[in-house]
């Protein structure tokens, strides 16, 4: 089984009226699957952008793809790519076959866009650890964002207690955690 490379600047000759730049890299032998993403989707930009979609390119990126990516999304999307593109390669295909490919390909550049695109928000952060203040604030029901007062912790210790005294059908573990950040809140005062 033979692996197949894409050579950027033959890509370059082969697709016209391609938009994007030429690259400094000439293939994609790389050990590091970031800079394989980057240049699988600088390949699909490229034939993405050009006129008319080259189905023979678009199929052995596909099927290149399909072998060597480790991303379940993106190998899934190549792989259901390439039984359509190569009905568009050939002769004879019609035009819904080569929306169909044209579709397909457009499902690998989401796949790769969304594994290269910049991550905004809480997707895949991980949960933040609390300080030991943030705990006790916490445990209380109190607000993390500003000073707190005396009476106004002893209040929330009073409503804490409430729920968790063991009288009141509680744990006796609760009640001491409740007992600890009173007391841990009233000392940094």
């Amino acid at each position: 089984m033979r692996a197949i490379l894409f050579d950027r600047d033959a890509l370059e000759t082969r697709v016209p009226g391609c938009a994007l730049p030429p690259c400094p890299t000439s293939s994609l032998r790389y050990g590091n699957m970031d800079a394989q993403l980057k240049d699988w989707k600088f390949a699909v930009e490229r034939l993405w952008s050009a006129a008319v979609l080259d189905c023979r390119e678009a199929m052995l990126l596909a099927t290149e793809i399909a072998r060597q990516s480790a991303e379940p999304a993106l190998q899934q999307a190549a792989a259901q790519a390439v039984a359509s593109l190569r009905d568009a390669c050939a002769k004879g295909a019609d035009q819904r076959k080569k929306a169909v490919a044209q579709r397909r390909v457009a499902a690998i550049r989401n796949a790769l866009h969304a594994l290269t695109g910049p991550q905004f928000g809480k997707r895949g952060s991980a949960e933040r650890v609390l300080t030991a203040e943030e705990h006790h604030r916490r445990v209380l029901g109190l607000p993390l964002g500003r000073r707190l007062f005396g009476p106004e912790i002893s209040q929330a210790y009073k409503q804490a207690a409430k729920k968790v005294h063991p009288d009141a059908g509680g744990s006796q573990h609760a009640f001491l955690e409740v007992c600890t950040a009173r007391d841990a809140l009233m000392e940094a005062l």
